[in-house]
């Protein structure tokens, strides 16, 4: 009993935290921050604010292609950021804090099967009827908790990454680096939200530089107090996540963060 009065407590704080009043906008509670903020060095790369992303569209909730997420977790990257520049790398994220609405927007999506519009370079060997069963979508995330990031790692002085033009042939996710999409990334076997199982941190397929590049990050992130799992190699949550039971829904958006002091 004790534990199910405690997962309802759970659910009733994120809706009370995740719904904003009458006429108002919701906002972030004040532990939130832009990553900017803390460290301006760590490249992003927003995908869901952009239409290069498994659902070909913008995503309901990025309203600005910018990281938020606590600030502890923010710190902690900084840590990382430190370690990887001195190496001559920087991290680069791919998603930060994710609303709900973007969650629910996903799982919609994974019932429509007749949209396959990107299925070429994010899931070619998937049946998009095996999504939830597999794993690849679910109904809660813990993004949405705003501790939990996706990320890569470039090498100094980073390339720019060129613009995705809606409608462009679209390469496999698991091709050969120099065939996917130029984001930069150093070799990590896949590209990111790749929906198979060569995107396992430790699939015994991905081989050479391309495993040797994911336990670096791997590494660089779990000493720093972040823990990934065994699926994506680009996932990580902040293992002192301080929200571990809240599932927020407002909008990555500059507005949406507390303001400082004046």
């Amino acid at each position: 009993m004790r534990g199910r009065a405690a997962a309802l407590c759970g659910l009733v704080m994120a809706a009370v935290l995740s719904t904003p009043a009458a006429g108002a906008s919701p906002r972030a509670p004040s532990r939130f921050v832009a990553l900017s903020s803390v460290d301006p060095t760590i490249s992003q790369d927003i995908r869901y604010a952009t239409p290069h992303n498994f659902t070909g569209r913008v995503v309901p909730g990025y309203a600005a292609p910018i990281c938020v997420l606590t600030a502890p977790a923010a710190q902690a990257l900084h840590r990382v950021q430190q370690g990887l520049v001195h190496r001559g790398y920087s991290l680069k994220m791919y998603d930060c804090y994710r609303p709900q609405r973007a969650v629910d927007r996903f799982a919609a999506w994974a019932r429509d099967r007749g949209d396959r519009a990107m299925k070429a370079e994010f899931y070619p060997e998937v049946d998009k009827s095996r999504l939830f069963a597999d794993g690849y979508i679910a109904s809660r995330s813990g993004h949405s908790r705003g501790s939990t990031v996706d990320l890569t790692i470039v090498k100094l002085p980073a390339a720019p990454t060129r613009a995705y033009r809606p409608g462009e042939r679209l390469v496999s996710c698991y091709a050969p680096r120099a065939s996917r999409f130029p984001d930069a990334s150093i070799d990590m076997g896949t590209g990111f939200d790749c929906f198979d199982p060569r995107a396992h941190t430790l699939d015994p397929r991905v081989r050479g530089t391309a495993h040797t590049d994911r336990l670096m990050l791997e590494h660089a992130m779990e000493a720093a107090g972040f823990t990934g799992i065994p699926e994506e190699w680009w996932h990580f949550t902040y293992r002192a996540e301080p929200y571990p039971d809240t599932y927020f829904d407002f909008p990555v958006s500059p507005a949406s963060l507390p303001r400082s002091p004046s």
